[in-house]
């Protein structure tokens, strides 16, 4: 990590990878007892790269959880695997928000992601998320000792997220 680190008035953001995910399957369990629905969709693929790390992401290792509340906003929650090209295999676990900043964004974004429906632009939605990763102790636990966060954009099959950490 850089040696400019945060202060209690002058936070620093340092980019720590960009993972792109694949994951064109979804399934859904709708009208759930505390309203809202419940969806799933599985990883099928995927890398990641930074200045320190690179890799692949496991298929079939996991995926995200996302509960969509009444209000239409999506909390996340995604667990998954990812591996280093030297072999280590880091869990990333990735909490956060998918809402939209029109009325109808959400319903776009659905289309768009598992129809037919035409592709959202980033600025019409609000993508973030709060990664913490588990990995061996060694070349890659920096991971492990950083307060992370994750801007994203929604794509055909898939996200990309960019992480940063909290210097």
């Amino acid at each position: 990590m850089t040696d400019m680190f945060s202060t209690l008035d002058n936070p620093r953001l340092e980019f720590a990878m960009e993972v792109r995910l694949q994951f064109p399957r979804v399934q859904t369990i709708v009208n759930t007892p505390m309203g809202g629905n419940r969806s799933a969709v599985y990883v099928d693929g995927g890398t990641f790269e930074g200045p320190r790390i690179r890799g692949k992401a496991v298929p079939g290792s996991g995926g995200d959880y996302a509960y969509f509340r009444p209000d239409d906003v999506a909390v996340f929650d995604a667990r998954y695997m990812l591996e280093e090209e030297d072999g280590t295999l880091i869990l990333l676990n990735n909490r956060g928000f998918l809402w939209g900043r029109k009325p109808d964004t959400m319903t776009k974004l659905r289309d768009w992601a598992f129809g037919e429906g035409q592709p959202v632009e980033q600025q019409d939605y609000y993508l973030r998320g709060n990664p913490t990763f588990e990995c061996p102790v060694g070349k890659h636990d920096w991971l492990t000792k950083h307060v992370f966060i994750g801007v994203g954009e929604r794509r055909a099959d898939g996200n990309v997220l960019r992480y940063y950490a909290l210097t």
